[in-house]
């Protein structure tokens, strides 16, 4: 068989060259990840090379030993991926304690899953046991104009959600919670991966100040959906901003609840105070 012909693959490797056509991947920026299933797994399986050696994750997730995911390599680029996938992304399976990594297929070229794996893995267990194991996708990119809102707005969850949802009306359709955030730390490393996964225990995309975002979702359409109206939402909050005239109108709270109510969605209360998000 041809591993590159299963669905799972081919959704992946699709939502990766989605992302670079978006401009959200420069360099060997962004990292994407899949959590597969027991049937996508046992159907890779023959592809499989389980001799490597276990490394060490850094970080630990019990309830995800022995799954495997598919996920983009370190200092590889997005705009590779779809022409040369085996050289770009890989599988790696969690050993049985979920405190080490080894690749079992891909990643031919370098051999290391991204940097943030440990951040996903983290996150991936968080959005497991959030969603009652639906969540699968963990997907981190670098949208230019949500990287520059954190220059100008708090780097908060109560400011960014405010922001976002009176900023285009499906956003507070799309993520009711509100969004995570996370100001600057060092990438690549724990700390930001349990910083990260604090906030995901709560919301389902989260903000790195001065770094981009990380969503989660339980397919590839949802996962870049959400990532796609944040960016949008911030498109549209940097063109008023930079009008430089005052805001007449907005999105109130009450527009806000009753989009809630026709929607059949709990809103966050949290985040509603009547107050304007941006000026």
């Amino acid at each position: 068989m041809n591993i590159l012909e299963t669905p799972a693959l081919q959704a992946f490797v699709a939502c990766a060259h989605n992302g670079w056509l978006q401009g959200w991947h420069e360099r060997n920026g962004g990292n994407l990840s899949y959590r597969m299933t027991a049937g996508e797994a046992q159907l890779c399986c023959p592809c499989f090379d389980e001799s490597g050696p276990w490394l060490p994750l850094g970080v630990e997730a019990p309830g995800l030993a022995n799954a495997y995911f598919i996920v983009t390599g370190t200092n590889r680029y997005f705009q590779n991926i779809k022409e040369k996938p085996e050289e770009n992304i890989g599988v790696a399976q969690l050993s049985e304690t979920g405190d080490a990594w080894r690749i079992v297929w891909g990643l031919t070229v370098g051999h290391m899953p991204t940097s943030e794996f440990p951040t996903h893995i983290l996150n991936h267990a968080v959005r497991a046991a959030a969603t009652g194991g639906r969540s699968r996708v963990i997907y981190h990119a670098h949208p230019v104009d949500v990287v520059a809102l954190t220059f100008v707005l708090p780097v908060t969850a109560k400011a960014f959600s405010r922001a976002l949802w009176q900023a285009m009306t499906e956003c507070v359709v799309i993520f009711p919670e509100g969004v995570g955030a996370v100001p600057w730390m060092v990438c690549g490393g724990a700390e930001v991966a349990r910083a990260t996964a604090r906030e995901m225990e709560r919301f389902a995309a989260v903000i790195w100040g001065q770094h981009g975002i990380f969503c989660a979702g339980e397919n590839f359409d949802s996962t870049f959906g959400m990532m796609h109206a944040i960016d949008k939402a911030a498109q549209i909050l940097l063109k008023v901003m930079a009008a430089g005239r005052p805001v007449l109108q907005t999105i109130t709270d009450d527009n806000l609840r009753a989009i809630g109510e026709a929607f059949g969605l709990e809103i966050n209360e949290e985040f509603l105070d009547g107050s304007a998000a941006f000026h």
